[in-house]
């Protein structure tokens, strides 16, 4: 099961990753990214989306620990809960 979990991980993951070039080299058109009234520097957008995915990709495997070590209560059901 942990197995087939892992494989599906790296399917979505080369699926991203091969999307983010095809884009990249399809559009080399720069974009600036405005918030809070900062503007960053123009950069082509195949290169900002592979960075956004990458930031988020790092702040979800940052955060997902996190969240588990809280101490909230597990949605899992024992078996014995069913018998």
């Amino acid at each position: 099961m942990i197995s087939m979990i892992k494989l599906l991980l790296s399917l979505i993951l080369a699926l991203w990753v091969c999307t983010i070039a095809l884009v990249a080299a399809q559009n080399g058109t720069r974009v600036a990214i405005q918030f809070l009234g900062i503007q960053s520097i123009q950069i082509p957008f195949g290169i900002m989306l592979a960075f956004s995915a990458a930031v988020g990709m790092v702040a979800m495997a940052i955060l997902l620990p996190l969240l588990r070590s809280t101490g909230r209560p597990s949605t899992r059901y024992d078996r014995e809960d069913f018998e």
